[in-house]
């Protein structure tokens, strides 16, 4: 099997066309069809729905994707393993949840290049269960993810637990509602919150249908903070970290709004498919970058 022909068809698959893939590689984009059509020649079997846009892989397509990321990691394991500079090299995918932006990913990404030089850095960002989704599939090589607290990562995944954050509820300062409110109360507001696919606007939502109370959004936004420049201006109730809170421009005209017994939080995890080879430096040094950027942030 020709190697080229495999990293060709994985770029495909990770970059949903031929045009993106043939960029990644610097070919021309009759050389990636090539080398696709070669590989299945060889498999036997067409590997891509040519019907679909982006590209997707087949049923067998995507078994050859699986076990091709395999070879293909395999083969950077090897060579970083007999080079005699010790260099960790290739490319590692790293998957990053919105939440963790927040807290500030500039000292952990740092880390990363000071000590691994050579090692092409890829960062993804993206929502946590479809990081999770990802890592499982090997189409990452780990990621940072957050999820409610009570809720933990795949067993398949190694998965190391960074703690846990409370989630404040915000309105703005001015706004006639009380420091204290039950969910009869803040149901019957409007709420600026991330996009769906955000694993704890599911759970917010799962918490108001068991009480039989609505949850009206208003605004879907991805960005904290033009989120709370909106809850400010009176558009809603949103929710935030600490660490956004206190951090953003906005907190002098917001308010928190406490909830007797419900008291939300989200834990952070970084995971990765064990075993990690030649990325487990990387991967442990990302992870206590990033746990002491926690521990800075909550000492402030």
């Amino acid at each position: 099997m020709n190697t080229n022909d495999l990293m060709a068809f994985v770029a495909v698959v990770e970059t949903g066309s031929i045009v993106a893939a043939s960029a990644r590689l610097n070919l021309t984009q009759p050389g990636v069809t090539r080398r696709v059509q070669s590989l299945e020649d060889l498999l036997g079997a067409e590997l891509l729905d040519r019907q679909s846009k982006p590209l997707r892989p087949t049923q067998a397509g995507r078994e050859a994707y699986e076990h091709g990321r395999r070879v293909l990691r395999s083969l950077e394991d090897l060579k970083s393993g007999v080079a005699q500079d010790g260099a960790v090299r290739g490319e590692f995918r790293l998957g990053i949840t919105p939440y963790l932006s927040e807290s500030g990913l500039t000292g952990p990404l740092d880390a990363l290049r000071s000590a691994f030089p050579t090692l092409a850095v890829r960062v993804i960002s993206g929502w946590s269960p479809e990081h999770l989704a990802r890592v499982v599939r090997n189409e990452l090589d780990a990621a940072a993810v957050c999820l409610p607290d009570g809720m933990a990562p795949p067993t398949e995944l190694a998965a190391d637990d960074l703690g846990a954050q409370p989630v404040l509820f915000v309105v703005a300062r001015d706004m006639k509602i009380g420091k204290t409110a039950d969910l009869a109360t803040l149901s019957a507001l409007t709420w600026v919150i991330n996009q769906d696919g955000c694993g704890f606007r599911h759970t917010l939502k799962r918490h108001f249908d068991a009480a039989h109370l609505p949850f009206t959004v208003a605004v879907e936004a991805l960005d904290s903070e033009l989120r709370l420049s909106l809850v400010a201006r009176g558009l809603g109730v949103g929710i935030a970290t600490p660490v956004a809170l206190r951090r953003s421009a906005y907190r002098k005209k917001l308010k928190m709004v406490t909830v007797p017994g419900f008291t939300p939080a989200v834990r952070a995890w970084v995971v990765h498919r064990p075993p990690a080879g030649r990325l487990e430096r990387p991967i442990a040094v990302f992870r206590e970058a990033l746990d002491r950027e926690f521990q800075a942030l909550a000492g402030r």
